[in-house]
């Protein structure tokens, strides 16, 4: 351990993200930085997900996990513990179950008495935190500028409009999101706004964590987002502290054989990769539509997908006739897959992408061209920061309705991949810039310490 490590007074933190693994994962990887600077974590989440997160700790000697008993309700499946056990249309009904943990997470945190406990979507945890004499910190796993997009003009959160939404507030940073929104984005909306079942909106859940917590946090560097964390600290008059992205190190196993065997058989630079994550369940037509758009593309592929709605694998969605026509260039993958090796394949030449939050730093830190595929609100705000802002990808182009075509999805893989096309070389040069300043060295470290440093601030 460094003297600028071992000098800072040990904390003890405790974790209580919302119940997704898109939430506990990445809470989990501060979990394990803040522990390898010596200090304790205290870790709160389902019972049924710990078995699936265990293997993810590496200090189990600083870092422990209190189980949650979820709450059974009729309207939820049996052993309902996050969103992966339940379809969309459930989530408000996962939400009252989680807030009904409340009493639990009490007694838990009352015995142990943290310096500072991290949450999001339980806007009851300042109260809370509070009570115990513990500092609130609003850990906020997207990019930044889709908070700072919807920070209330309005006195209170829960008056707020999806013709508010629509509008960018006073003082937005310069635009990366269009203000013409399509027919499913204002679909997405209307969905943001209305009450989840607690009679309270997602909106206004996420929008008093800000409100009342006593600093908000972000994983991404001030060199990235910093205008879009700038605004927030303005808007909410508390401190913005940053973590980077603390991404996980690298596997030191390497990629399976199974894996580069079979991408040996290409040529450099030439295959694209695609992933969609966990919670991203597409209808069986759309599915169908998107292979034969990576068919269309004339590239070799990787696509890692779960299986669409109503299939029970991915083989049994195939268009007709397609497992033949692609076999030896396309391969289909309906299981988890090791995805930071794969992008560092030298046969990977671009990443196709949803563009949650990991997935997209991914990408970023990786030398691949960056198609993006957004479906839920802050996915596409984080893909028009890169797209519009930034300029480092493309996006692919859906109609009104949120359809994505195949010819549109082969003609962005194209215009990246073409290397003779003027904006495969744009986005490339874009990308090995903003990398080489992302990637300095020490400056994930620079900012984990300075994060903690700024913790210990909030104590004094």
């Amino acid at each position: 351990m460094s003297n600028s490590r071992s000098t800072t007074k040990q904390l003890h933190v405790a974790m209580f993200p919302w119940f997704a693994f898109g939430h506990i994962t990445p809470y989990l990887h501060l979990s394990n930085k803040l522990s390898e600077r010596g200090h304790r974590v205290s870790f709160l989440l389902p019972k049924g997900a710990q078995p699936k997160v265990q293997h993810l700790i590496l200090y189990p000697n600083l870092i422990t996990f209190y189980p949650l008993l979820v709450p059974t309700l009729h309207t939820l499946p049996p052993a309902a513990n996050t969103t992966s056990d339940i379809p969309p249309p459930l989530l408000g009904h996962l939400l009252l179950a989680f807030d009904q943990t409340q009493p639990q997470v009490q007694s838990i945190l009352t015995s142990l008495n943290p310096d500072f406990i991290f949450f999001n979507f339980s806007p009851w945890m300042p109260d809370l935190a509070h009570q115990l004499g513990s500092k609130a910190i609003c850990y906020t796993i997207v990019t930044p500028a889709a908070p700072a997009l919807k920070v209330p003009t309005k006195d209170k959160p829960e008056d707020m409009t999806v013709q508010d939404f629509m509008q960018l507030p006073p003082g937005y940073p310069p635009s990366c999101v269009r203000m013409k929104y399509k027919d499913y984005e204002i679909a997405q909306l209307k969905v943001y706004a209305k009450p989840h079942g607690t009679e309270m909106s997602l909106y206004v859940r996420i929008t008093y964590g800000l409100i009342r917590s006593d600093a908000l946090a972000f994983r991404t560097y001030n060199e990235f987002e910093g205008p879009y964390c700038d605004y927030l600290r303005q808007h909410y008059a508390k401190p913005v502290l940053l973590t980077g992205p603390v991404l996980p190190e690298a596997p030191a196993t390497k990629l399976d054989e199974k894996w580069t065997n079979w991408l040996c058989n290409f040529k450099r630079g030439t295959v694209v990769y695609c992933a969609f994550g966990s919670q991203n369940k597409l209808q069986k037509d759309q599915f169908q539509e998107l292979l034969l758009g990576f068919e269309l593309c004339g590239q070799p592929f990787l696509v890692a997908l779960s299986s669409p709605d109503g299939c029970a694998t991915v083989e049994e969605a195939f268009p007709d006739g397609f497992e033949e026509r692609v076999k030896g260039r396309g391969w289909v993958y309906g299981g988890w897959v090791p995805q930071t090796l794969i992008l560092e394949h030298p046969s990977i030449g671009c990443s196709v992408t949803h563009c949650g939050y990991g997935s997209m730093w991914e990408s970023l830190l990786s030398d691949c061209q960056i198609v993006c595929v957004p479906f839920l609100g802050d996915q596409t705000v984080g893909a028009r920061l890169m797209v519009e802002q930034l300029k480092v990808a493309v996006e692919v182009e859906r109609e009104d309705d949120g359809w994505i075509s195949k010819e549109s999805i082969s003609k962005a893989i194209i215009s990246v991949m073409d290397e003779d096309s003027e904006i495969s070389g744009l986005v490339k040069y874009n990308h090995a810039k903003l990398k080489e300043e992302l990637t300095t060295k020490g400056m994930q470290e620079r900012y984990l310490d300075t994060f903690i440093q700024n913790l210990q601030g909030l104590m004094d």
